[in-house]
């Protein structure tokens, strides 16, 4: 639509917009994807939200009869009203928005940047600045009140010594902070291991861990790749003196969308940096793991 039959940046000294519900499912699409406002957010990519998706529509059929299917739909789209009543309630846990080009770039981790007007608050406390273009600021939320998302870019840097085979393994996270800690987060990149490469991904938390103080990172599958072992073994047969292949973890940095903090974690122990199938691995704050060797 033009500008004349829609919102638009023109029709107010400052319009923000939230879109929900702007993919198009089994005919069905209520919010619109178009930038309209100085600054758009797009909560979870601005399509189905946490707790909305369509495999939930039989039980809401079973709560709500003929209507369920309106309640799914209804769900999704009035989500962008409930976001802006939780901006009132929890002033404490503001949700913000960070500049970028898709859901698909922001999931990698690789947007997480505050200045220059790149993040924004969503709601009530949203910041008025006029800009020349409209910004699409996106953000990860929870299913329920407080909606509030924590988001950390996480880069760790691989050396995969099994060149030139590209290996696909999935991790695990385990991350203890100041305030508290989580088990056990599933990793997958997006794209294998090869060669000598940092990867980046994003980690959305629904609590609030404080400034982070350990990593564990665990590489899950044992069954699966005690086969490529064995192979690997038979192809190069391993002298006493020598070490087998794995993947060396020289470090894990992360930055803090919120707070905008940065951090790098190196391995506990750090004379030997390979990481084995169904091995972990300890990762503290560089600057502290130097203290204790002093």
């Amino acid at each position: 639509m033009s500008a004349t039959d829609r919102l638009s940046p023109d029709d107010a000294e400052f319009v923000d917009a939230v879109h929900t519900f702007t993919q198009q499912q089994m005919g069905l699409s209520v919010g619109i994807a178009q930038p309209v406002a100085h600054f758009d957010f797009y909560p979870n990519g601005g399509a189905f939200q946490p707790g909305c998706h369509f495999r939930h529509v039989y039980s809401h059929i079973v709560q709500y009869g003929i209507t369920g299917l309106a309640q799914t739909v209804k769900c999704a789209h009035e989500r962008s009203v409930h976001l802006f009543i939780d901006s009132l309630r929890h002033e404490d846990k503001r949700m913000t928005g960070f500049w970028c080009k898709d859901m698909q770039t922001f999931d990698k981790g690789r947007c997480l940047r505050c200045r220059g007007h790149r993040c924004n608050t969503l709601g009530f406390h949203v910041r008025k600045a006029r800009l020349p273009e409209s910004r699409r600021l996106f953000l990860k939320t929870q299913a329920r009140e407080p909606f509030k998302v924590y988001h950390y870019q996480f880069k760790i840097h691989f050396v995969n010594e099994f060149r030139p085979k590209q290996i696909d393994p999935t991790f695990t996270i385990s991350l203890t902070g100041s305030r508290g800690d989580v088990e056990d987060l599933s990793i997958t990149l997006v794209e294998g291991i090869t060669g000598n490469k940092t990867y980046t991904f994003l980690v959305p938390l629904e609590t609030d861990l404080g400034e982070l103080m350990m990593i564990k990172l665990k590489w899950e599958g044992i069954a699966i790749w005690e086969n490529i072992w064995n192979t690997v073994q038979t192809i190069i047969p391993w002298g006493k003196g020598d070490r087998r292949a794995g993947l060396i973890v020289k470090t894990i940095r992360v930055k803090a969308g919120e707070t905008q903090q940065k951090m790098t974690f190196c391995s506990q122990t750090v004379d030997d940096l390979r990481l084995y199938p169904g091995q972990e691995k300890m990762f503290v704050r560089c600057e502290q793991l130097r203290k204790a060797q002093r």
